[in-house]
């Protein structure tokens, strides 16, 4: 049966895969990719932690240390100890909020912005480079896996 379907070029039926090995697959690879593009930055010294705190800062503005703990799902102190390296480094500046002079915000300085800037400038390259490689029918299929992604984050 296999030199048959060896002769006619075709391929013996593959089992398909479970529904937890797809899942460990597709895990794998998106971390792989994240990995991998979480090393393009302008500033090697940062910490993929610090990175994010100070890219949450320059694109929603002030923001608290408490929020920002949020939204980084780590706890308050140690999100002070990332904060407290991104002040030391000239990066964010802390300043009393107008409303309430007992509230810290935490805005991005400009050289802040700057590194937000040139390192969403390196992994757009870095990724476009790749995508530049790809078929017409490979980037639209990776379109529509991007809604399907961002759904699978938003749930």
């Amino acid at each position: 049966m296999t030199d048959i379907l060896a002769s006619t070029g075709a391929h013996p039926r593959t089992r398909r895969p479970s529904l937890a090995e797809q899942s460990t697959e597709f895990r794998l690879a998106v971390m792989r990719l994240a990995r991998r593009i979480r090393q393009e930055r302008a500033d090697a010294e940062l910490s993929a932690t610090q990175y994010a705190a100070l890219a949450w800062t320059a694109s929603e503005g002030p923001l608290t240390p408490g929020r920002l703990a949020e939204l980084e799902r780590v706890t308050p102190p140690s999100m002070n100890r990332t904060v407290n390296c991104l002040v030391e480094s000239g990066l964010l500046v802390r300043e009393s909020s107008p409303d309430d002079g007992r509230k810290v915000l935490l805005h991005a300085t400009e050289a802040g912005h700057e590194i937000v800037r040139e390192t969403r400038r390196r992994r757009d390259a870095w990724l476009a480079k790749r995508f530049a490689t790809l078929s017409p029918d490979e980037r639209d299929t990776l379109g529509a896996a991007t809604d399907i992604l961002r759904r699978l984050t938003d749930q």
